[in-house]
């Protein structure tokens, strides 16, 4: 398995497992007074944003040769950067 395949199964794994924590987010976003809510439910919507952009990077990333998907690897990881950020963010919002 070459390093860019390695790195997709990897990114695939990361996005699975943050489409559940999104998931989760705004099951405890609709139990938040309504104010509170809108304003998880527009975080949450920008996290989803985040990870379908990562999603199309994968694609992308897939696609390209071997010279190519190192330059593609930084965009996802920029991407990846944020969704942690913001997820950890509101995660301790919930707590």
């Amino acid at each position: 398995m070459s390093k860019k395949d390695a790195y997709a199964d990897k990114l695939k794994a990361q996005l699975d497992e943050w489409k559940a924590e999104i998931d989760k987010l705004e099951a405890k976003a609709k139990q938040a007074s309504a104010d509170v809510r809108i304003m998880y439910e527009e975080q949450i919507e920008e996290l989803r944003d985040k990870r379908l952009s990562m999603k199309s990077k994968m694609s992308t990333l897939q696609e390209a040769g071997d010279d190519e998907w190192e330059d593609i690897k930084e965009d996802i990881e920029n991407i990846g950067s944020f969704i942690k950020t913001e997820m950890k963010q509101l995660r301790s919002k919930f707590s």
